[in-house]
């Protein structure tokens, strides 16, 4: 993997657990907007749509750089949909960019022929 992709997958990560948070933040906000006379919901819903942009454009960096299957993209874009997709995003995406280390690490030192 080189520097670029990685940086990519790292901004995706670093966008995914806020997006999480302002999404379920705005799904009380509605909640309450309903319930109570707070209305916060314009203001968290302009920072969970900017968020969520930023979500699609690394996304899509992403996708470009790390050359996914269209089902592992696909998955990805899903789970920014979802309240709570965010938190699954981010760890795989940990997972997958640890992986990618460690070959390319191993490559490097001549360890495996990966």
């Amino acid at each position: 993997m080189d520097l670029k992709t990685a940086a990519a997958l790292r901004r995706l990560r670093l966008v995914s657990a806020p997006e999480a948070i302002s999404f379920l933040l705005l799904l009380v906000c509605s909640v309450l907007k309903r319930t109570t006379d707070f209305n916060a919901v314009p203001v968290m819903g302009m920072v969970h749509g900017v968020l969520f942009i930023l979500y699609v454009i690394f996304w899509a960096d992403a996708w470009n750089r790390a050359k996914w299957p269209l089902k592992t993209a696909a998955l990805y874009f899903v789970l920014s949909v979802l309240p709570a997709g965010g938190f699954f995003a981010d760890r795989r995406l940990r997972r997958e960019t640890e992986d990618a280390v460690i070959a390319s690490r191993a490559r490097r030192e001549g360890v495996v022929n990966a």
